[in-house]
């Protein structure tokens, strides 16, 4: 049985191999203003246990189908408009789910451009296209001699050239052309791509592997497709996808030419093959095939970019620490700040222990001060310009007081220090004094510091230029929202970036909670939240399970645990005889509480957040100490093994920070013994590794790393 194509929940579910009962709940919650992170944590008894994977995807393929059909209407009202919708036609359309089938449906009643062949129809040439068309007529030029000097038609030549261009044209509309040629391109196109010699003088080398390349498309990795694309661009190299012409020109001629066709229509037949396929088809659809494979590339890419950025977002905290951070430099000084426990700006002072100025006593004094004085715990030392140096200078200190060393990606900071954001947090302050801030509160709290700057400029990224960037951004805030709402945020401490993540809450809303905030003292209980201006009911209801009040009179306002169910929890503590806060998670069962509306997963939940009242499901924060001998590139050769920091992962490798200018590739082939396919498998972002050194190229400043015969990193 055919599902009707505006079956919207069945066809998703087929898709994405679900419940009906399952999508339709899902869309019914979406269609009501709920957001993914709700939809998953907290209505698990209306989606039958679906994970925030599911949901998305859900949501996801949900807006793709509904822009298709929009689209398809669109398309049935033209054709329509036209006079040409036929019951048979309207038939077609209704049941075609596939984009490229739509259009190809649609092209031949496409309002049209003024074209060779729309020309030739306005000199009346049409009849006689017809007639060669049905291959029967013999005597073509004599024919042809009837539409000279009519319409601008001067000789039998230009008349038949006119006839010609408008069966080409026929031809490049008809569907089943087309779809022979796409097939043909989809089983045995090739990818070549070779250096442009006008480029000569402006090449770069980093494209020196697609110099001469030549690979079927179909087995082009995602990244090598993106990085040809941008050769192109940049006018380095010249790139082709194509199949064999004079292959698929003799089948679209078995295809067009009939078996009783004359010799001479035979031949103009043959004629406006070759025009149609080499002017009209074979550009069409090799547009089309290309936009195809950057469409596939695309994904796997921002695939990769959400991953990282899950990665980097989920870093471990540091709460409680007092940091001094420091973003480093040379001529222009170490910016060194002093935060408290809360990320508060407490002191700032500029340090020149670097060459060439080289004030080691000067800089040691002020160091060793405020870490006495302002009882720092750790210092976070930017991983750019300078870093290497300045770490080595904070590690042959003696300090007052026991303090912990860290690397900091300082990717992104000169971004958030001119941004509006850190104008409002620190308008006294000077850009690179809030640079310095950005990285000790990324030692903090990377989720709470991260969120305020555009996630394609946190350096985890493949390509991140080269893609849809409406895609890209989608797919980035989605993970920010996730990785937000997974953790929980205080809502008297959160940033307005941070809050603007908050299910239900968003930019303008979170501005509101922060001037409330300001005007009225911290909350007290999630209740108050009402009060907002504009945070109404709904907002309340999506948003509240992931706000936390620590210290709140009610001690589930600071857990995971939504208001809807507090009043499950009392009755669970008033069965057990004791009060809410000093209920034990041990002593429930949970099939006591079972119902239609309360299932296991919630409970458990429940459960959960009680063992362990607002905690982080963000792991411990690791330091790398990079091998002291290693200054330069040149301290390096092959052989060798250092430690370093997996800083960014691609669909090709991971690259590793070894402390020094240049990063370390890890290329997929030497991350494990076994045949690993995602580099995700073996390490992740902000994993201390212990690697070998392959090869090093000095002039290209390259260093080939390996994995293999090293001890296993830990589970990533």
């Amino acid at each position: 049985m055919r599902i009707p194509t505006t079956d919207l929940p069945c066809i998703i579910a087929g898709e994405l191999n679900l419940q009906r009962k399952q999508v339709n709940a899902t869309i019914k919650l979406l269609d009501d203003g709920a957001t993914v992170p709700f939809i998953a944590r907290y209505r698990k008894e209306q989606t039958l246990d679906l994970d925030e994977t599911q949901v998305r995807a859900i949501q996801l393929r949900l807006e793709s189908l509904r822009d298709f059909l929009k689209r398809r209407e669109f398309v049935v009202e033209q054709i329509r408009d036209a006079g040409a919708l036929t019951p048979e036609l309207a038939e077609r359309i209704e049941h075609t789910l596939d984009s490229a089938t739509l259009e190809d449906i649609y092209l031949p009643f496409k309002p049209k451009r003024r074209t060779r062949a729309e020309m030739a129809r306005e000199k009346g040439l049409e009849p006689l296209a017809r007639m060669i068309m049905a291959q029967n007529a013999s005597g073509l030029q004599t024919i042809a001699r009837k539409f000279v000097g009519k319409d601008k038609v001067s000789s039998i030549n230009e008349a038949l050239a006119g006839a010609c261009d408008i069966m080409a044209e026929w031809m490049s509309e008809n569907e089943k052309a087309r779809n022979l040629v796409r097939s043909r391109y989809q089983r045995s196109a090739v990818l070549t791509s070779r250096f442009n010699k006008k480029a000569e003088n402006t090449a770069d080398d980093i494209y020196r592997n697609y110099y001469d390349y030549s690979q079927p498309l179909r087995q082009v990795a995602s990244h090598r497709y993106l990085a040809v694309r941008r050769g192109e661009a940049e006018g380095i190299l010249k790139v082709d996808i194509s199949i064999n012409d004079d292959e698929m020109i003799e089948r679209l001629g078995r295809f067009f030419v009939k078996p009783v066709a004359t010799d001479e229509s035979a031949e103009f037949v043959m004629n406006a093959v070759r025009d149609a396929y080499r002017r009209l088809i074979r550009p069409s659809i090799e547009t089309e095939i290309a936009a195809a494979a950057k469409e596939k590339a695309d994904m796997g890419a921002i695939e990769l970019f959400s991953d990282n950025l899950r990665q980097r977002l989920m870093a471990p905290p540091m709460f409680g620490k007092r940091v001094m951070g420091i973003d480093p430099g040379f001529k222009s000084g170490c910016k060194v700040v002093c935060l408290d426990a809360q990320g508060r700006f407490l002191a700032y002072e500029i340090i020149y222990p670097n060459a060439p100025v080289n004030d080691l006593h000067g800089a040691t004094y002020t160091i060793c001060s405020m870490v006495d004085n302002l009882r720092v715990d750790v210092i976070a030392v930017g991983s750019g310009t300078a870093g290497r140096e300045t770490e080595k200078f904070l590690r042959n200190l003696r300090f007052p007081r026991r303090v912990q060393i860290c690397s900091v990606s300082e990717d992104g900071a000169s971004v958030y220090s001119a941004s509006e954001l850190a104008r409002e947090e620190f308008p006294d302050l000077d850009l690179t004094v809030r640079g310095a801030v950005s990285i000790g509160r990324r030692l903090l709290d990377p989720l709470a510091e991260l969120v305020k700057i555009e996630p394609k400029s946190i350096g985890v990224g493949q390509y991140q230029h080269d893609v849809n960037q409406d895609k890209l951004q989608q797919a980035l805030d989605n993970t920010v929202e996730s990785c937000v709402n997974s953790v929980g945020v205080n809502v008297n401490t959160a940033s307005r970036a941070l809050l603007g993540y908050v299910s239900g809450i968003g930019p303008a809303l979170a501005r509101y909670i922060v001037d409330f905030r300001n005007e009225n003292g911290p909350f007290k209980s999630r209740q108050e939240l009402l009060n907002v201006p504009r945070l109404g009911e709904k907002a309340f209801q999506q948003c509240a399970g992931f706000l936390r009040i620590p210290g709140a009179k009610n001690p589930l306002d600071n857990t995971a645990i939504h208001p809807e169910r507090y009043e499950l929890v009392e009755q669970m503590a008033k069965d057990l005889r004791t009060s809410v806060g000093q209920l034990k998670a041990s002593d429930i069962n949970i099939a006591n509480y079972l119902d239609k509306s309360t299932g296991e997963a919630t409970l458990r939940m429940i459960v959960e957040e009680l063992e362990k009242p607002g905690r982080d499901p963000r792991g411990e924060a690791e330091s790398t100490q990079f091998d002291e001998g290693i200054t330069s590139i040149h301290s390096l050769h092959p052989g060798m093994e250092v430690t370093g920091k997996v800083n960014n992962i691609t669909a090709f490798g991971a690259f590793v920070d070894l402390g020094i200018k240049e990063n370390g590739l890890i290329h997929v082939s030497q991350l494990s013994d076994a045949f690993v396919s995602n580099p995700l498998e073996v390490v992740r972002i902000d994993q201390t590794v212990r690697v070998r050194v392959l090869d090093v190229d000095y002039d290209r400043g390259r260093i080939a790393l390996t994995l293999k015969g090293m001890t296993p990193p830990a589970n990533p």
